[in-house]
Order: C-alpha cells, then sequence, then structure tokens
C-alpha cells in the first residue's frame, strides 16, 4: 500500500457523503481554475446517491461553474431511459437536474429501449469516449472517478470471477449474466477506470468491511476487482467506521490510515 492511497475513516454514513461532498466542490475549483474544465465519471448505488445529494446541499454548491464539467458514467445498468435504478437517473435526482449544465458535456450511456443491442451500445460509448479523448489517447482526461464497492469487491460492472475484470483491449464492456440484478450491463474496463488521474472509492456498511479489508491487503484481482483500482495521481477510498471494522491492523499505522479529521 503506497503513500498515494489512502483510507479517510468517517463515524456514519451522513458525515461520510458530506466530507466527500465538501472535498468533490474544493477540489472541482480548483481543476477548474488549473485546466478551465473538469471531468467527472460517476458511479450509482446508495452512497453514490448519498454523496451526489450532499453536493446539491452543500451552501458551496454553486462556487463551482457546472458549465465546465463533463460528466460520464463508469458503468450502467441496461434499463429503460428514466428507470430509477439507472445510475443516470440517480445522478440526475440527486444533483445533474438542479445545476446550470452543458448538457453537451453530460455524456449518460444509451437506454435499452434506444435501438441498439447491447454490444452496439458498448462500441457506441466506446466510441464516444474516443470522440473526447485527450491528444495522442482514446480516452478523455478523467480527473475524478467515483467508485462503489459491492460486498463481493466488485466495481463498476466488474465483478469477481468473471472475464471482465481481465479485458484490457477494450474501453468498454457488454456484461451479461451479472451476479446483480439487472443481468445486461455496460461497464468500463479495469484499464479506463485506471487512466483517471483521481480515484474515490466510496463504502459504508458493516456488509463492505471484509471486501475492504480484502482490497487493502492487495488479495487477487480476479477474487476482488476493487484490489487492482490504482489512479494515476491519487487513490482515495472514503469509508464509514462499519466498512473499516476489518482493515488488516498493519495497514492502520499513521499516514496509511487515516480519521474523517485529516481529510
Amino acid at each position: 500500500m503506497t503513500a498515494d492511497r489512502q483510507v479517510l475513516v468517517h463515524p456514519d454514513k451522513a458525515s461520510l457523503a458530506a466530507s466527500i461532498a465538501a472535498r468533490f466542490l474544493t477540489k472541482l475549483v480548483d481543476i477548474i481554475d488549473q485546466r478551465g474544465e473538469a471531468t467527472v465519471v460517476l458511479t450509482g448505488g446508495t452512497m453514490g446517491f448519498a454523496t451526489l445529494q450532499a453536493v446539491n446541499n452543500s451552501d458551496a454548491r454553486d462556487s463551482v461553474d457546472w458549465s465546465r464539467v463533463n460528466f460520464w458514467w463508469g458503468d450502467e445498468r441496461w434499463l429503460p431511459a428514466g428507470d430509477p435504478d439507472r445510475n443516470e437517473t440517480q445522478s440526475r435526482e440527486a444533483l445533474l437536474d438542479h445545476i446550470a449544465l452543458d448538457q453537451q458535456r453530460v455524456h449518460p450511456f444509451a437506454a435499452s429501449e434506444a435501438g441498439l443491442e447491447l454490444d452496439d451500445a458498448a462500441t457506441a460509448y466506446a466510441a464516444e469516449l474516443l470522440e473526447n479523448a485527450a491528444e495522442g489517447s482514446e480516452l478523455p482526461r478523467f480527473d475524478i472517478t467515483f467508485l462503489g464497492v459491492g460486498p463481493d469487491g466488485h466495481i463498476a460492472s466488474l465483478f469477481p470471477d468473471r472475464g471482465g475484470i481481465k479485458e484490457e483491449a477494450k474501453t468498454v464492456i457488454a456484461v451479461r449474466n451479472s451476479p446483480k440484478p439487472p443481468p445486461e450491463r455496460l461497464s468500463f474496463t479495469l484499464p479506463v477506470i485506471n487512466s483517471s488521474e483521481r480515484i474515490w472509492l466510496v463504502l459504508a456498511g458493516a456488509d463492505k468491511a471484509s471486501a475492504l479489508g480484502l482490497t487493502l491487503a492487495d488479495a487477487s484481482v480476479f477474487e476482488v476487482p476493487a484490489a487492482g483500482v490504482r489512479g494515476r495521481r491519487r487513490t482515495l477510498f472514503f469509508v464509514d467506521q462499519d466498512a473499516a471494522a476489518e482493515v488488516p491492523e498493519n495497514l492502520t499505522t499513521p499516514g496509511l490510515f487515516w480519521t474523517g479529521d485529516d481529510a
């Protein structure tokens, strides 16, 4: 575990979401000031929704020029547009529908009724990534990528013991027979996730404790996909006390295992 891979522990889910929101807003202002724009990859799930809600509820929300922020999603459920289980729908409800966006900078995955087959939708999103790629790359420059982690250690829609976590040639894959419903999904591959400058993983609840402990102990990526996550500049684990319960003791040394006060 290197110095740029850190764990920030918070007392509960509410303080966790609020802390991430505050850090996110501050970082976006800095990035936009430095580069003129920022690019963010969103996730779904309970804490993904809670974090974006906390951003929306923050008094500092409008300190960000949201028209300069590009939004992508790391994965999506193959469901109709507007379905409440789509990550896009949740993100819009929690934050995106409440801020002054440039809609051309918002890049949702295709919905299931869009007239594309699942594989074609993956190809289309890969093409959209390429169209917006940084010079000399096939990908945009991702400044911050949010990730949830499942109790089984999955990230995005890359699940343990499945071929998707090993994919290196493609940027976006179609996922079938997902162990978590719905069975059909679209997902970034691990190299795309790891191309991000900063990756912020958010875990809350006792059911995530084992996955976090195995991740920080560098378990097999094939068995615990989260263990393979490495941002280019920084990888942060934002967790609550319950999720931190099984972190190996040797990883709680000063400088590696931080408290919420250090955030």
